[in-house]
């Protein structure tokens, strides 16, 4: 009997086959061509032969008997209510033909026995014919697939309950057929059967095709189904041929319709007894497999004793079994090569003999949990040896059980790992050490397959590239190498292929903005895993450094070639000057030369002014330096500004009130904003606004570090803003150059910014200037705070150290330096950073998985969206999320300009550390 067959050894659960369907439908088929053959005769009348009616009621009784039985013993293992009511139909059947026979007239008495009276026959006859089409009926609603609901209770109980049912209902059908036999009315007469008797019989053939059509209906079918419709179809020709149609007992129709009721009964006990049959046959050959694979399972165990016997003695490992209490009881090779005792030392001691006194505990707990059938796989722990070492084991014990069951002791295997350990250990600490070196490295570390295929790329891609390690994992190198240098890094990787030593070269790599990074690389090639390792290191700040170092020196050297100049054209001046006026006396009465006198004084005063800036620029003017009211100063010299600039540019000052005092040449200072706002009104030819600021501001070591001639400390922040047409990106390097002029010939000089620059570099200051083209420009001025102040309540609030957080800050930037900047410092505060060059990067984050809580914005980016514009959408698509601007002007000009709306928070830049982290904070808590 094949595994998986088990449903297949019972018929009400055996889904029929087609060929099952065709032969009950060839049985119904040949029954129904007999009957319609027959039907015409129903009626003959034929010599009475009670014998006939007591040899098919014996046979029929004891065909639904054995059918009883056959059920029953389905039902005892299914536990199906609906086989116990078909079993419960067919004893039913049983009894009543017993019955039906005791009472049937002139067979064992003239009137039948059990006081039977002329109708108690037939009435018994409609009983039991109406009867077990009920409980078909019954059975056709209760069973399923799998053979219907099942009992709870006991199955010995239900069959008992089951026969009570059975022979109480008969015995009520005895009681109303015999006791109260006259209130029946009459089926029968002594002229042959009454009307009564076509109606009774016609209720009882529709049962039966009611029962018919209910089964049909319930699929699935199963053999039994199937054979249960045949019986159904049987029992209709029956009472149609023994109750419809005929018109008398021991007609052709009454002999015709008791063969249809035997041979119904013989249907279902049929196939039951040829399914124990085909039971008896599988259990034979089922016999005969067990046997044969029990002698092969045998032949195998004794193989397989000997195999494992082998692998005991040949294992590595030492293989020891004990009993509950302890006591060795094997004691292979491996045990004695490992713990240095022999087995004949072994065997009969306790297994404390390799236990260390601390582990005596754990020993017990062992065993404890192998004596409740625990197994224990895998577990370490230490044991001594012979000569006290120590050594690190892995253990994996489980129980050993005797042929009943019964746990008797352990069998344990014991693999030294003590060198393992050591190896692992240090191989961990080796790989911790490289994952921390990968991990925090701010160099980019690479690693490459042999067609260029990125396998490993460090975190810190992010910050040198903009772009994350997933995003060039499963990438070729030569995406985001810069195509100017891809000849060269192939070339570099060929060589180190062919087992040259790797040089360190410069590889230029493309940023996520389109910029391209340079990188100085050092490489390397391993054969065994077919990789190449580099390291790069970001070279943009050495590269920004070196600028600027350079920026430093020309501006030194033409400082000092403008001073020197300078410095000679003065001598030259003050002969010039000196002497004219001698010369314009002694011509005074000749009109054409004293007209030349007073060009050559105008000119020379010219000169003076020239030597001037010349010399501011090269901070060798003679300054005079006092404590001066920036905020008098700044109302003053605008005062001077108004008829200059004319009524189509608007003047706003925006003064602090607490505005410290300046250490500063008050004259050189107006001359200075004098030129600031000069250069602003030419920049708005069809008008504009001119915002002066003045305030008190601290710088810190962040802005010193990206501003290396900045010194720490509180300053006094002049800045002249304009909204003209602002400086382009290749222009604004060089303003501060002497002679620099973006303006026509003859309309200035280019010497205007210059002497700014150098007036406050002498001045122990700073100066920075911030322009987009076709916003405008602010220009800020910090000049040192007078000594021997106290300071502002700004001032304080500046240097106190700023509460960060633990917030997470999306920083949107353009310049990478500043965005790095900011960055940093956001970070050293305690919170967490995402950063974006531009907007659509941004919103690229804003819809990805990352929380945020604030979105750090510039005012004006490249691209199609700005700032104002960004905060606009973000918050569309998160709408609680809080936001911060910052921008390269001052908070004034911006909110004047337009650009943002009122109650928006902007951080104006430069800004320091504490400026940074009170604006974070408040934003993250309005």
């Amino acid at each position: 009997m094949e595994a998986g067959d088990d449903r297949n050894i019972f018929l009400s659960t055996l889904p029929a086959t087609a060929r099952d369907r065709k032969i009950a439908f060839g049985v119904v088929a040949a029954s129904a061509i007999f009957f319609a053959a027959a039907l015409p005769f129903c009626r003959l009348q034929l010599p009475a032969v009670p014998a006939f009616v007591a040899s098919y009621q014996s046979a029929l009784a004891i065909c639904d008997v054995i059918t009883t039985i056959l059920l029953l013993s389905q039902f005892s293992l299914l536990r199906s209510w609906a086989l116990l009511i078909l079993a419960s139909g067919y004893l039913f059947t049983a009894v009543a033909t017993v019955v039906h026979a005791l009472t049937f007239p002139n067979l064992f008495a003239t009137s039948g026995l059990l006081n039977a009276g002329p109708q108690t026959t037939v009435w018994l006859y409609i009983i039991w014919h109406g009867g077990f089409p009920l409980l078909v009926l019954g059975y056709a609603l209760l069973k399923d697939e799998s053979g219907g609901s099942q009992i709870k209770g006991s199955v010995g109980l239900a069959i008992v309950w089951m026969l009570i049912a059975v022979f109480a209902a008969m015995a009520a059908a005895i009681f109303v057929a015999t006791k109260e036999h006259d209130r029946l009315p009459a089926l029968i007469t002594e002229h042959g059967f009454a009307p009564a008797l076509f109606h009774a019989a016609l209720t009882v053939w529709l049962l039966n095709l009611a029962a018919l059509a209910v089964l049909r209906l319930r699929q699935r079918h199963s053999v039994l189904d199937v054979w249960l419709m045949v019986v159904l179809c049987a029992w209709l020709f029956d009472v149609a041929s023994s109750a419809l149609l005929n018109s008398n007992r021991y007609d052709l129709g009454f002999y015709i319709g008791r063969l249809y009721g035997l041979t119904a009964a013989s249907f279902v006990l049929g196939v039951l007894l040829l399914q124990n049959i085909n039971l008896q046959a599988r259990l034979s050959r089922l016999l005969h497999t067990l046997r044969r694979e029990s002698f092969s399972e045998q032949q195998r165990h004794s193989e397989r004793e000997r195999l494992f016997t082998a692998v005991v003695e040949s294992s590595n490992d030492a293989i020891i079994t004990k009993k509950l209490d302890g006591t060795i009881t094997g004691w292979n090779p491996g045990a004695e090569r490992l713990f240095g005792y022999t087995a004949a030392e072994a065997i009969g001691r306790h297994i404390d003999l390799i236990v260390p006194n601390e582990k005596l505990d754990e020993l017990n707990d062992i065993l404890g949990r192998i004596g409740r059938g625990e197994t224990i796989e895998y577990y370490e722990t230490s044991r001594v040896t012979r000569d006290g070492r120590r050594v690190i084991v892995s253990l994996s014990v489980s129980p050993l059980r005797s042929s009943s069951g019964q746990i008797i002791g352990a069998s344990k295997i014991a693999r030294d790992v003590t060198e393992n350990r050591r190896t692992q250990a240090a191989l961990t600490q080796e790989i911790e050490e490289r994952e921390r070196i990968f991990q925090t490295s701010q160099d980019l570390i690479l690693v490459t397959d042999t067609k260029g295929t990125f396998v490993q790329v460090s975190p810190s891609s992010t910050a040198i590239l903009g772009i994350k390690p997933e995003e060039m994992i499963g990438h070729s190198a030569t995406e985001f190498i810069y195509p100017d240098d891809l000849d060269s890094t192939r070339e570099e990787m060929r060589s180190a292929r062919r087992g040259h030593l790797m040089r360190n070269f410069e590889t230029r790599y493309v940023h996520r903005d389109g910029h391209p990074v340079s990188l100085f690389w050092m490489g390397s090639w391993s054969e065994p895993v077919r990789r190449h390792f580099f390291v790069g290191r970001d070279l943009t700040e050495k590269q920004a450094a070196e600028a600027q170092f350079r920026q430093a020196q020309k501006m030194d050297a033409i400082g000092q070639l403008t001073g020197g100049v300078a410095h000679d054209f003065n001598n030259i001046l003050t002969v010039i000057t000196g002497t004219i006026g001698i010369l314009a006396d002694a011509v005074v009465d000749d009109p054409q030369l004293s007209a030349i006198a007073r060009m050559i004084d105008d000119a020379a005063e010219r000169g003076a002014s020239l030597t001037k800036h010349l010399l501011a620029f090269a901070r060798k003017q003679p300054l005079q330096p006092r404590e001066v009211d920036v905020n008098a100063l700044v109302i003053e010299t605008l005062k001077l500004l108004r008829p200059t600039l004319g009524e189509h540019i608007q003047i706003n000052p925006q003064l602090a009130a607490d505005a410290s005092p300046a250490l500063v040449d008050p004259n050189q200072l107006t001359t200075a904003i004098l030129n600031l706002s000069l250069n602003a009104r030419d920049a708005m030819p069809t008008g504009g606004k001119l915002v002066v600021e003045t305030g008190n501001v601290h710088l810190d070591e962040g802005y010193a570090v990206m501003n290396r001639d900045v010194v720490v400390g509180n300053y006094i922040m002049i800045a002249v803003s304009d909204t003209g047409t602002g400086i382009s990106p290749a222009n604004l390097e060089r303003v501060f150059d002497p002679f620099f002029t973006t303006k026509e010939v003859g309309k200035g000089t280019g010497l205007g910014l210059s002497m700014v620059f150098g007036f406050v570099k002498q001045s122990n200051g700073h100066i920075k200037i911030y322009s987009e083209v076709g916003h405008g420009t602010t220009v800020k001025i910090y000049l040192p705070r007078a000594t021997g102040l106290p300071d502002t309540p700004v001032e304080s609030l500046a240097s106190m150290s700023a509460s960060g957080g633990s917030e997470t800050i999306l920083v949107v930037e353009d310049d990478n330096l500043v965005r790095r900047y900011v960055v940093t410092q956001i970070q050293s505060l305690g919170y967490r950073t995402l950063e974006a060059s531009r907007a659509s990067e941004a919103l690229e984050i804003i819809d990805g998985p990352d929380h945020l809580d604030l979105l750090f914005t510039d005012v004006i980016m490249p691209g199609s969206m700005n700032g104002r514009q960004l905060v606009d959408e973000a918050l569309v698509r998160r709408p609680g999320l809080k936001t911060l601007f910052t921008s390269g002007y001052t908070e004034n000009a911006i909110v004047h300009h337009g650009r943002l709306d009122t109650g928006v928070l902007l951080l104006a830049k430069p800004y320091r550390k504490a400026d940074l982290a009170r604006m974070v904070r408040l934003a993250l808590d309005s």
